[in-house]
């Protein structure tokens, strides 16, 4: 047995050992790492059908967020400043992520650093990695755009927001040069990544749901770039507004996409996995 070899066995024994003293103790670094790897490995055995239909149904379901913070931005327009408007979003813009993650649809952020740890731990490949994330993400964008479709329509149709609010919202959100959506993006997807960590270590959904709320409100206040919430908000402009080009939407999807996947990979599953193992 290679050196590497008896090192990956004494990793996976601590985490075998990995428990709590008892219901009411915190759960140790262990064994939240342990549910993690347990529950990335859960959707690397579900078939290509059941991956796309969930991360389909988490791009529908994240739309809902889109939905309120559209109608937010409308109703008090002109009744505070702008800069103002895009503050207040942040108190709804959690909405659809607490769908998402309580229904369990498979969201490429909240996904990232629970899919890069089996990977890690040597249980799967990397190339099975890029896979799984590929269709992840195919489901989240094909969500995004179906539902960009039907709110782009319905909104205006009830009265709650309209065209133009959507042309501002999308402009607001890719004004900002490349590099700064790529590094404002790392740090949505780090914050993502701390989102799934931090929901497998608590025991209750009244602290998931304060969890996902506190986090996904950071992103929405600091202005954070979130590339599937983000799908929906620039190809919702796209559709309407003359200032955004398709160059435009790619530019922006593809650094988000990026960015994301950097911030929940490393900065969440390989410094927590590291950290784990450097103790072993």
């Amino acid at each position: 047995m290679s050196e590497e070899e008896i090192k990956q066995r004494d990793i996976d024994k601590e985490l075998d050992n990995s428990k709590v003293s008892n219901e009411n103790a915190a759960k140790s670094h262990g064994e939240i790492l342990k549910e993690q790897i347990c529950e990335g490995q859960e959707i690397y055995k579900r078939s290509t059908s059941s991956i796309l239909l969930s991360s389909l149904a988490a791009g529908l379901e994240i739309g809902f967020s889109f939905l309120m913070i559209c109608s937010v931005f409308y109703y008090f327009e002109g009744k505070v400043a702008e800069d103002t408007l895009f503050k207040l979003m942040a108190l709804v813009y959690p909405f659809g992520f607490i769908m998402v993650v309580l229904g369990q649809s498979i969201l490429f952020t909240e996904q990232t650093s629970l899919l890069t740890l089996p990977v890690l731990n040597k249980k799967h490949s990397v190339a099975s990695l890029m896979r799984l994330w590929g269709l992840v993400i195919l489901g989240n964008l094909i969500g995004g755009w179906l539902i960009a479709l039907v709110l782009r329509w319905v909104g205006p149709e009830l009265g709650i927001f309209s065209l133009d609010t959507i042309n501002k919202i999308a402009e607001h959100v890719t004004s900002y040069s490349g590099p700064v959506i790529l590094v404002s993006a790392v740090l949505a997807g780090w914050l993502m990544g701390l989102l799934s960590w931090l929901i497998t270590s608590s025991k209750d959904t009244v602290s998931r749901i304060i969890i996902i709320y506190l986090i996904t409100a950071i992103m929405a206040f600091t202005g954070l770039h979130h590339s599937i919430i983000g799908n929906i908000e620039v190809f919702s402009g796209l559709l309407s507004s003359p200032n955004i080009q398709l160059i435009d939407y790619f530019k922006f999807q593809s650094l988000a996409l990026i960015g994301n996947a950097l911030g929940g990979a490393f900065f969440v599953a390989l410094l927590k996995y590291r950290a784990f193992v450097y103790n072993v």
